[in-house]
């Protein structure tokens, strides 16, 4: 059964608002009930930005979550706060070129990839919010490949569908990572 909470967090410009966008899109796209719900500091650009994301099976009864399944963390800031948060046996997926400790927590499965540096060594640092959701899709199944590349598609304006087939190549190498 499909039934996963996820945060995503990291600082404002690394795409976290839009990976959640993408990922609760997909879910739609596949006849699942999801939440996604935005939160930024006022510097937006810089400062702090995650999200909550629901993808499940079942009616979702609220947004906001008092614990996760996941969470995908791109700053060292929001290991600290959101660690917490995730579920025993939950699974903690971070950019290790931008956080420099990894999870305390024995309780879960931890995934580091330096995702930063690949999306750098891509072209594009963009690309780094969508090699950590490739991990999240190739662990949990939540959605397909097919349903995220159609997501792409319909969140992305029409002036970056040329970046989708690099997206994709993203999604892979962290599918694999």
């Amino acid at each position: 059964m499909v039934h996963q909470e996820i945060i995503i967090a990291g600082f404002g410009g690394q795409g976290i608002l839009s990976a959640g966008r993408i990922l609760a899109y997909a879910g739609m796209l596949e006849g699942l009930h999801v939440s996604w719900l935005p939160s930024y500091g006022p510097e937006m650009r810089g400062g702090t930005a995650n999200c909550h994301v629901t993808v499940s099976e079942e009616a979702i009864g609220s947004p906001i979550l008092n614990s996760a399944t996941s969470i995908i963390v791109m700053n060292q800031p929001s290991l600290e706060k959101f660690e917490k948060m995730v579920v025993k046996g939950g699974i903690v997926i971070l950019d290790s070129s931008l956080v420099t400790r990894g999870p305390k927590r024995q309780d879960v499965e931890k995934f580091e990839l330096p995702a930063s540096k690949i999306a750098s060594e891509m072209g594009n640092l963009t690309y780094a919010n969508i090699i950590l959701l490739g991990k999240l899709l190739a662990r949990t199944g939540i959605v397909t490949k097919e349903s995220f590349e159609e997501a792409l598609r319909k969140v992305l304006p029409s002036r970056r569908h040329y970046m989708i087939p690099e997206e994709m190549k993203a999604l892979e190498i962290g599918m694999s990572y």
